[in-house]
């Protein structure tokens, strides 16, 4: 019998009986991590912060700011927190912004990410009756082995598929009757279309998806919903905090509530790096307060959202997030517009085209130049080059009333855009070799 996850009851806990744990968790951390990594020592002492400063979350604002730049700096072992001998894992980002940033766990590290991930499951419905299908890679890569280790403390039988080989992907759903789904949404979609072009969707016994690691739209969602004919659930995890299970959607499905006993999370104003209050849109700011290995205090994470402490009908009191509304770093200046793949997503999918696109940004003559490739269903694919040309100028125009700028819309053959099976590449801005 699975051991039950760690202090379910901790999600409904009262907020003010929650923040007095973040309290002293927070100042217990800030002692840690002084003691133990100078790096971050001689930040605070830059900022004149002593952990005697730091008495509760009130007095988070004083500490200093962390950001990937920082963790770059530090590589490999600059910000590590605890002895290498206690340390059984590493985890790393991809590294194809620039230097990997490399994560380290304790055992209790893990056990307590795996207790993130388990609430994760368990709000989806999850329990000892279910097969999840964990199609994220395993490996450096966070996403395999959180999922697994989640599925493995809420009860479930689990099927570490990882990521890739299609053919075996659908074999061991319909043979092992899957009932969750884990993966990135991009790789969602390209099952759903496997499935149905195979046509074995009535043997597949899915009935939720988990779904990160990449940004998707509401329009994105409801398509795999309708596809693959299961409810699509968002989660949220970041390498450097530990992973997927820093936040996750329930059933209500208004944000995804964050696992405020183990991260504290804030929104500031991306330029000034004031606090804003809740409910206003800006930079999402995380604080693990349980890490031991690899703890970091005000981490920018370049994502934009919003926070909200409405009561929520699951009869969870932690903290939502809303869905990521775009990364600070992503966004696009293309003609001096700000331009968000996610909004041209939205205006695809609502077009009803496939969610296969690809945006090429390049510069010639010292003028930017925005070209779309998007992938034709096969019910919509023709040979009939007026029908290609009227659609491919409706896409135009709908874009451009979203963006305020003008794209040029190529039409091309279904699966002529390379799939991927880890996170989409959905952007190439060429642009960055020139500058």
């Amino acid at each position: 019998m699975a051991k039950k996850y760690y202090q379910p009851e901790i999600e409904t806990m009262p907020v003010e009986q929650l923040k007095a744990l973040q309290s002293e968790r927070l100042v217990k951390q800030v002692k840690h991590v002084w003691d133990n990594v100078p790096y971050y020592r001689a930040k605070m002492e830059k900022k004149g912060v002593t952990p005697d400063d730091i008495k509760g979350i009130e007095d988070l604002h004083k500490l200093p700011f962390v950001t990937k730049d920082d963790l770059r700096e530090a590589y490999p072992y600059g910000l590590l927190a605890a002895p290498l001998k206690d340390c059984v894992r590493i985890h790393s980002t991809s590294g194809t912004t620039g230097k990997r940033v490399v994560a380290f766990y304790t055992q209790n590290d893990i056990d307590l990410w795996d207790d993130c991930c388990a609430r994760a499951l368990t709000a989806v419905g999850a329990g000892d009756e279910d097969v999840v299908h964990v199609s994220y890679g395993y490996g450096l890569f966070t996403g395999g082995l959180g999922l697994h280790g989640g599925a493995h403390k809420a009860g479930c039988m689990t099927i570490p598929v990882s990521s890739g080989n299609t053919d075996r992907q659908i074999q061991f759903m319909t043979d092992l009757g899957s009932t969750i789904l884990c993966c990135t949404p991009s790789y969602a979609a390209y099952l759903a279309e496997s499935i149905e072009e195979r046509g074995v969707k009535d043997e597949i016994k899915l009935k939720a998806g988990i779904f990160g690691a990449e940004a998707w739209t509401e329009e994105m969602r409801r398509d795999i919903e309708a596809k693959l004919g299961i409810k699509a659930y968002d989660i949220y995890g970041l390498t450097e905090l530990s992973g997927p299970g820093v936040s996750f959607e329930c059933e209500e499905q208004t944000g995804m509530h964050i696992n405020e006993d183990h991260f504290i999370a804030e929104i500031i104003n991306p330029e000034t790096g004031e606090v804003l209050p809740e409910g206003e849109k800006g930079e999402l700011v995380f604080t693990s307060i349980t890490k031991e290995a690899f703890p970091l205090l005000r981490y920018r994470t370049k994502d934009l959202c919003i926070l909200s402490r409405k009561p929520c009908s699951c009869g969870r009191t932690h903290i939502k997030m809303r869905k990521p509304m775009g990364r600070s770093d992503d966004m696009l200046i293309i003609r001096g517009v700000n331009v968000f793949p996610s909004q041209i997503e939205t205006v695809l999918l609502n077009e009803g085209m496939t969610p296969n696109y690809q945006i090429i940004v390049d510069r010639k003559n010292n003028t930017d130049t925005f070209d779309i490739n998007v992938e034709m269903s096969q019910e919509m694919f023709s040979d009939n080059l007026a029908e290609v040309t009227a659609k491919e100028k409706q896409l135009v125009a709908s874009l451009k009333a979203m963006l305020g700028i003008q794209a040029k819309v190529h039409l091309v053959a279904p699966k002529s855009i390379t799939r991927s099976e880890g996170k989409a590449v959905r952007v190439i801005d060429k642009r960055k070799l020139y500058d």
